[in-house]
């Protein structure tokens, strides 16, 4: 089992007593249940490749990065699987609360499911999501939040989270940089053929034709990003040196001085730009209009061996439409880090399909990001328990009704989900990567 109890009933006994002792009514005793992901095979903790990671104080528009009280863990410790624990068993182990955490979360009887019934917060991952159904909310009468450790929540159904008051929240921004970084990456790695050169190496070989016979450079590829959000613009702002010519599709224009800064063109539709582009860029949120907008019709819009790159979510795509594109050399190359379901089963066709760079869900999980989004989240216990309100920006749902960033984001009709399906879009919504013209 993945599964662990950090505080023992008898302590959790215990902290009540004393609590009785200083104040004149007993303090409960909180479960907070975290579904991460499993430990590194090789076991944990892992050797670290460096002694330390830079710090950050702010992101790009300002928006300061996590200021939890302190942190029980040095920056830089792989922190999002079980035994890393967000680095909360300190923390949590001291205000007399119970840990639980596990990375079985799939199918009915899951230790998720099971340990849901009686958490008060749960804390789950968009790159191991933890779907919260409308099922499993109605399941769980102690359950006070839902609290993402990334930047994402359509893992969870809103509405039903609104008419149940369970409280939905995330860590914005914290793990944007890091995933604009991963699509570039992804973008250079597809036109110059990287990874079939490395495997050529690895395999003792040395034919630079073989290599170079799909090598390309992006200097001067049209590049296009659909949603021009945190994430699309730090991509653009990314590829600006390569002197690519930069593209964008959002429902609403960035302002004139960022379209002049990085020469950048405006599309109103994404499927009017998409025929232009060498490369094209998803970085959109899934919800009804979006599911499987890469279909059999839409991939004969792009121009032939144009390369894509998906880090947003898996289902944007019709998998078996992408397999057969690069079969055929409608697409040149597919890479992303989302797939749908999460974790995928060993037969899905990504996984075998030619000419991919494809990762598993890793892009905002790396060791610099799992440092803001465990500092998020205790910032964020924090708050719950020290009665004292959450940062506006993390703030999804709060007391019932959308509140900060999910009310810019979501529309209240449109705000089921419980999958990897459905988000609702607000049209009206000028900000983040939710503005997308569909």
């Amino acid at each position: 089992m993945l599964n662990f109890k950090i505080k023992s009933l008898q302590a959790c006994r215990a902290c009540i007593a004393r609590s009785q002792f200083f104040h004149s009514s007993l303090r409960p005793c909180d479960k907070i249940l975290c579904v991460l992901y499993p430990d590194p095979s090789s076991g944990y903790p892992p050797q670290y490749a460096r002694d330390d990671i830079p710090r950050i104080y702010k992101y790009p528009d300002g928006q300061l990065t996590p200021t939890p009280e302190a942190l029980d863990f040095d920056p830089g410790q792989l922190l999002g699987c079980v035994s890393g624990a967000l680095g909360l068993k300190k923390f949590l182990e001291s205000k007399g609360h119970d840990l639980l955490v596990t990375a079985d979360k799939d199918g009915p009887g899951c230790e998720f499911e099971h340990l849901l019934k009686e958490a008060h917060y749960v804390v789950s991952q968009p790159f191991y999501p933890a779907y919260l159904t409308r099922e499993r909310i109605q399941n769980s009468p102690n359950l006070k939040a839902s609290i993402t450790a990334g930047v994402g929540s359509d893992h969870v159904d809103l509405e039903a989270a609104m008419e149940h008051n369970v409280d939905v929240c995330e860590v914005t921004y914290c793990n944007s940089i890091s995933v604009s970084e991963h699509v570039v990456m992804m973008i250079l790695a597809l036109a110059r053929n990287y990874i079939p050169s490395y495997e050529i190496v690895s395999h003792g070989g040395w034919n630079i034709a073989d290599c170079a016979q799909r090598a390309y450079d992006i200097e001067g590829m049209k590049v296009g990003t659909v949603a021009a959000g945190r994430i699309g613009q730090a991509v653009l702002k990314r590829l600006h040196p390569f002197d690519c010519e930069l593209h964008y599709c959002d429902r609403h224009r960035l302002p004139k001085n960022i379209e002049e800064r990085y020469n950048l063109t405006y599309w109103h539709d994404w499927r009017d730009m998409v025929s232009h582009m060498d490369v094209v860029t998803l970085n959109c949120p899934l919800h009804p209009e979006t599911e499987h907008m890469i279909n059999a019709e839409t991939i004969k819009l792009f121009k032939r061996g144009a390369y894509l790159v998906n880090t947003a979510r898996g289902k944007l795509c019709d998998k078996l439409v992408i397999r057969q594109a690069l079969e055929q050399g409608q697409l040149a190359g597919y890479a992303g880090d989302v797939w749908f379901p999460q974790p995928p089963a060993e037969d899905h066709p990504w996984r075998h399909m030619p000419w991919h760079a494809m990762t598993p869900h890793i892009s905002g999980t790396t060791l610099s990001a799992q440092t803001r989004y465990a500092a998020g989240t205790r910032e964020i216990l924090e708050c719950y328990f020290n009665n004292k309100p959450i940062r506006e920006e993390y703030q999804i749902v709060t007391n019932g009704q959308l509140a900060g960033t999910g009310a810019h984001s979501y529309s209240k009709g449109n705000a089921t989900n419980g999958s990897e399906d459905a988000v609702g879009i607000d049209p009206h919504n000028p900000q983040g990567e939710t503005v997308i013209r569909l």
